[in-house]
Parts: C-alpha cells; sequence; structure tokens
C-alpha cells in the first residue's frame, strides 16, 4: 500500500512538473510572439517613413519642375511680346510728315445728281476709306471732277470719287459723304473714296498730293470714329491695281498708313469748322 502510495505521488508530481512547464512554454511562446509584433509595427512605422521621405521628395522635385515651367512660361511671353513690339514698331515706321487731322481746304463742286456719277442715293454708316489713282498720268484734279460730270450727257461708264486730290495738293469733293460714289465696286455703300492724281506712268504721288492725302483721310477717319486699318485701297476690294504705287510698293503703303495714325494721334489741332463736311 505504501508502494502504490509511493507511485502514485509520484505519478501525480510528474503530471504536475508536465502541466507547470506546459504553462511555462506557453509564456514563451506569448512573449516572443509580443516581441515579433513588435518587431513588425517597427518595420512597418520605418516602411511608412520611408514612404513618406520618398513622397515628400517627389512633392519638393515636382515643385522644381513646376516652377521651372513658371519661368519658362513667362520667358517664352515676354519674347513674343518683344518680337510682337518690334514688328509693330516697323509696321508704325512714318515719313516724319508734320500733319495733324485738322479739315484740308475742300473746294466742294458736287456733281450733278444723275445715274452715271451721282445717283444720290444715301450711303450706310461708313466703315472705311478707299484710296484710288486715276490711271491718266498729268491731269488735274478739276479735270477729272469736270470728267465725272460730264458722264451725264455721254451716258457712257459709271464712275466717280467723293473727293479727287490734285498734283498741287488740292481738293475737290464731287459726292457728299452721305451718298455713295461709283467708285468701290460692292463697297461703295459703305465707304469714302479719295481719287489721287499723280504725275506719270509709275502711279506715284507729288510730295504735295502726298501731304494732302494723308491729310484729308486722317481728318474723315477722325469725323467717321476711324483708324488707319480701315483705310484700304481699291485693290483690296477687286484686286485691280489701284492706286498702282500703293499696290506695287507695300513698304510705301505701310507707311502710308502709320503717317495717317501720327496724324489722327496729333488730333484736329485748332482749326475751325469749316465746308460742306460739318453741314
Amino acid at each position: 500500500m505504501e508502494q502504490e502510495s509511493t507511485e502514485h505521488k509520484s505519478t501525480e508530481l510528474r503530471s504536475t512538473e508536465s502541466t507547470g512547464t506546459g504553462l511555462r512554454n506557453t509564456g514563451l511562446k506569448d512573449t516572443g510572439q509580443k516581441k515579433k509584433n513588435r518587431k513588425s509595427k517597427r518595420k512597418t512605422k520605418r516602411k511608412k517613413k520611408k514612404i513618406s521621405r520618398k513622397i515628400s521628395v517627389h512633392i519638393h522635385l515636382d515643385g522644381k519642375s513646376l516652377l521651372l515651367g513658371i519661368a519658362a512660361g513667362v520667358l517664352g511671353v515676354l519674347l513674343v511680346m518683344a518680337v510682337l513690339s518690334r514688328c509693330s514698331a516697323e509696321e508704325e515706321k512714318t515719313s516724319g510728315l508734320d500733319v495733324d487731322a485738322s479739315e484740308p481746304d475742300i473746294s466742294v463742286q458736287l456733281l450733278d445728281i444723275n445715274e452715271y456719277s451721282r445717283p444720290g442715293t444715301e450711303a450706310d454708316p461708313i466703315t472705311g476709306v478707299v484710296i484710288h489713282y486715276t490711271a491718266n498720268p498729268g491731269s488735274t484734279a478739276q479735270q477729272n471732277r469736270d470728267y465725272f460730270n460730264g458722264l451725264q450727257d455721254g451716258h457712257g461708264t459709271s464712275v466717280s470719287s467723293h473727293f479727287v486730290v490734285g498734283l498741287d495738293g488740292e481738293v475737290v469733293q464731287c459726292v457728299p459723304t452721305w451718298e455713295i460714289a461709283y467708285a468701290s465696286n460692292e463697297r461703295n455703300h459703305d465707304t469714302i473714296s479719295i481719287e489721287c492724281c499723280h504725275p506719270d506712268e509709275t502711279g506715284k504721288f507729288t510730295d504735295a498730293t502726298y501731304v494732302s492725302i494723308v491729310k484729308l483721310t486722317a481728318f474723315l477717319c477722325a469725323k467717321y470714329g476711324l483708324n488707319a486699318d480701315a483705310v484700304i485701297r481699291h485693290y483690296d476690294v477687286t484686286g485691280k491695281n489701284c492706286p498702282k504705287y500703293f499696290v506695287e510698293n507695300e513698304e510705301a503703303w505701310a507707311v502710308f498708313k502709320a503717317d495717317v495714325n501720327a496724324a489722327l494721334e496729333k488730333g484736329a489741332g485748332d482749326s475751325e469748322n469749316k465746308g460742306e463736311e460739318h453741314e
């Protein structure tokens, strides 16, 4: 009996020891797992830090790229503006005339109303001024005016102009500006025409004629609220070689328009109201 009791105790002791060991082992395993979890969390945090650093670096680089892009864009705009300014300056090259937009001396000699040169038809609101040349070298402003008026008797072609500028710079008015003249084809209804005399076949105007054309054109532009962009050649309407010198010499045409703008910038001066244009 005593032996059995001893064996039984030994068995209980071994059982207890086994159980205790098991508990101790389980505790160690839990502790190890916790350490692993901590390490894993640390690694995760490190990775997040690295990722955030990378993101901040990328953002930093993108910011630099953005600034460089803006700088390049501004530089490009400045270069374009410089080129345009240079082109504009070249286009605005004038001949240096001392002319303003005041009304020139005008000899008002209106044509008789007739179907061939002055139909008496009211014009639309004026949107342009058309420059022509007579294509009759050496003829005067008076001769061209009389030719227009004589068409009523000959029943020939239909042609006229609001104004004729002569070889000495004289200006003759043939048709009121509120009526159409037979000069610019499909633009008769909304433009004022200026016929210009010239001494020879080149179609180039005398200095006196040129000055009067600039002054008259500027005056008409000022009267109707236009600028030199509204001044055109007969050529620009139909392709006709008129006025010849300004069609064959584009630079001269550009200078003429610049002279008109320069005269407009000077204004009308202190000139008094005079002539048919102010009635």
